[in-house]
């Protein structure tokens, strides 16, 4: 298909053919770096296979390529040879290191095959001189042609490059007997070549392509995924019985939905800003979508958005249809304890979505769910309460609660601050979620009447200076000592109570006489009825009742008991953040590791990667050997390409060419695999937390 106009000219091609053509392209000097990480090879090198795998006509499209001839080249007589790359050098950079890495293998073993491929990978002049079709900008371009012709020697300086990173990848990942295979599907690319004539606007043309549209979200991308290779008829199957309901459900937070899901599934976290990385884990948990297996999987995606919907707004559903229980009828309590939950965002859905799915499907009883979902909020507040994050700990307590509820209690009490330390936040601290706690300290049992409650400041935040506390001064007799003690503890537990909205309203100027005579009678909370033992108000009394009202606090919002352990500041291994490429300050990333009680003075990746493995080499070699079968690599019997290694023995070595990213994630499936990650954690230094 060709479309053409007077200065464009946009034509459908075969990639390969493309890139055989004669042409040197060349990626010039403005374009930004090569970034594709190890991620996104395995994605291209997943739908290669596929479309090999194929029918014989099948093609896979991987885009549009936008260049132009060099200025040199349009005004020579034949046309010239060179093309500027305008938009497309990431995916062509990479598919020239995956036609490297396929040539090197077989250089020896299948000369024929190796021209075959070299000849899309060089250019060769007439007096033998031997240049690479593709020529980066000179910043990187000596890196690039040493990986690609394989010129770079074994002594040379190591040198950590996204180039030699894919290129490792590719080498590891097809053995010589499957480079004819790879290349098969290779040669069955397609992509629009986009050729702009002397007169195109360069830079308006690539703006165009880039910012028109929105780019595809992960939810619906994983809609295609779903979709695509069935029939019409089975397509619209779908959609009907499955995805449009699940959609229904979840409403405008679908991609949140499947997040959730995800973490809840696979144990792990995935991180919001992550480009693609729900999708990416959909595809990884779901690597094939066979008819047969389709609707099994989603009948499960669509229960667990029927529970997201409960969880969304669990009182409009109680008060419509009847939030059901496992007997099928209407249960507030669990509404309740819903509404509670949500008190704290969407954080912890993916583990209580798991729990409510288990009870609906009479896996756990009503007893057991409201245990978990009260532990759940414990954690939750008590973290707030002292200042610890919430967020990268969902999935670490969904991979424990696979193991049985004795596991799910130790991990929720190991990261649970303890009783003394939420006493002493509580005492000098602003409480979070006031309302709640204090709702739920006065015993007020329907969502409906918390509602109608307002949060009152004994002593206000900003007193003016007529307030007076019941001891016959005003705020404007007391020092600047007393008034920063009172401005200090306003905040806090000991100085906060409910009204009801119409009291609430009455109170906001008054000094505590006025509303102890006038307001706290009349209100119906017993928290607040409970002032009236008290005639006047001060520190000493906010410190008196901060004690009384704590001593409640850590029996309501109880920590597990099975364990004293407080170690917030450790992460374990399988939750660590995984960053792409090598970003500043990675070399101090961790201020140590804590490998099976051992303490262990390591500070990046690279070191960890190196010092797990040697490890369980000599720990757990079985372990070790399955995970690198399995994902090929990072051991190889040989030093199969010139790069960084170190050899476990005589026999077996360490490929440590791989990015940051790649190494965490090995780092984590060998450990998984040797079933030790749940005894290896990270402590973050003040670098790894402000990455």
């Amino acid at each position: 298909m060709t479309g053409t106009a007077t200065n464009v000219d946009a034509t459908a091609v075969n990639t390969i053919q493309w890139l055989s053509g004669g042409s040197t392209i060349v990626v010039p000097v403005y374009q930004r770096q090569y970034r594709w990480d190890i991620d996104g090879c395995e994605q291209l090198l997943a739908d290669i296979r596929a479309v090999s795998n194929g029918d014989e006509h099948h093609t896979h499209f991987i885009g549009s390529i936008l260049s132009t001839r060099s200025a040199s080249s349009a005004n020579s007589a034949g046309g010239g040879n060179e093309l500027v790359l305008i938009d497309g050098q990431q995916r062509i950079t990479t598919l020239m290191l995956l036609i490297a890495a396929l040539q090197h293998s077989v250089a020896d073993s299948d000369p024929a095959l190796a021209a075959e491929l070299r000849a899309v990978l060089v250019r060769e002049n007439g007096s033998g001189t031997v240049t690479t079709t593709l020529r980066p900008h000179r910043g990187w371009a000596e890196v690039f042609e040493s990986v690609v012709l394989g010129t770079r020697g074994a002594d040379a300086e190591t040198r950590d490059s996204r180039f030699d990173d894919n290129y490792a990848f590719f080498r590891s990942q097809v053995p010589a007997s499957e480079v004819a295979h790879v290349w098969s599907g290779l040669k069955r690319l397609e992509h629009v070549a986009i050729n702009l004539g002397v007169d195109a606007n360069a830079q308006q043309t690539f703006e165009s392509l880039n910012s028109t549209g929105a780019p595809l979200r992960d939810h619906e991308l994983i809609h295609n995924y779903v979709l695509m290779g069935l029939s019409h008829a089975e397509q619209q199957q779908i959609e009907t019985e499955f995805w449009e309901p699940i959609e229904a459900n979840t409403g405008d937070t679908i991609g949140d939905f499947w997040r959730h899901y995800l973490i809840a599934t696979l144990g792990l976290e995935l991180d919001v800003e992550g480009d693609r990385s729900v999708y990416d884990a959909f595809r990884h948990l779901f690597p094939r979508l066979d008819r047969d297996e389709l609707r099994a999987h989603a009948t499960v995606w669509r229960e667990f958005s029927e529970v997201y919907r409960i969880l969304l707004n669990p009182t409009a559903i109680l008060d419509s249809t009847g939030l059901l229980n496992s007997t099928g009828a209407p249960d507030a309590d669990l509404a309740r304890q819903l509404t509670y939950v949500g008190t704290f965002g969407r954080g912890s859905y993916p583990l209580v979505m798991t729990a409510y799915r288990d009870f609906m499907q009479g896996a756990l009883t009503k007893a057991d769910l409201v245990t978990e979902l009260e532990f759940v909020q414990s954690l939750l507040l008590r973290r707030t309460v002292v200042g610890l994050p919430t967020d990268r700990i969902v999935a670490r307590l969904c991979r424990a609660r696979r193991a049985g509820r004795d596991s799910l209690e130790r991990a929720i009490a190991r990261i649970s601050p303890s009783d003394e330390r939420t006493r002493v936040a509580l005492k000098y601290g602003a409480l979070p979620h006031a309302k709640y706690v204090l709702g739920r300290l006065a015993g007020v049992v329907s969502v409906d009447d918390m509602a109608g409650l307002e949060v009152e400041y004994i002593v206000p935040l900003a007193p003016g200076d007529a307030w007076e506390g019941g001891d016959g001064r005003t705020w404007a007799d007391y020092g600047d000592d007393e008034q920063n003690s009172h401005r200090a503890l306003s905040p806090s537990l000991g100085n906060l109570t409910l009204l009801e909205e119409p009291l609430a309203m009455r109170a906001l100027d008054l000094s505590y006489p006025a509303k102890h005579r006038d307001l706290y009678p009349k209100s119906s909370v017993t928290l607040t009825r409970e002032l009236l033992d008290t005639t006047s108000w001060s520190t000493a009394a906010i410190a008196e009742r901060t004690e009384r009202l704590t001593a409640r606090f850590v029996r309501l919002w109880a920590k597990p008991t099975v364990v004293s352990i407080d170690d917030d500041a450790l992460t374990p291994i399988l939750d660590a953040k995984l960053r792409r490429g090598w970003p500043r300050g990675w070399q101090k990333e961790f201020a140590y590791v804590e490998y099976r009680g051992e303490h262990w003075e390591v500070y990046d990746v690279k070191h960890l990667f190196n010092r797990i493995f040697k490890r369980l080499w000599a720990d757990s070699r079985e372990a070790v050997v399955s995970f690198s079968a399995r994902r090929g690599g990072p051991i190889f019997d040989a030093q199969a390409w010139t790069g960084h290694w170190d050899a476990l023995d005589e026999n077996a070595f360490l490929y440590m060419g791989w990015d940051s990213k790649y190494m965490m994630s090995a780092v984590q499936g060998v450990l998984d695999e040797a079933d030790l990650a749940a005894e290896v954690f990270i402590k973050y230094s003040y670098i790894g937390d402000a990455m």
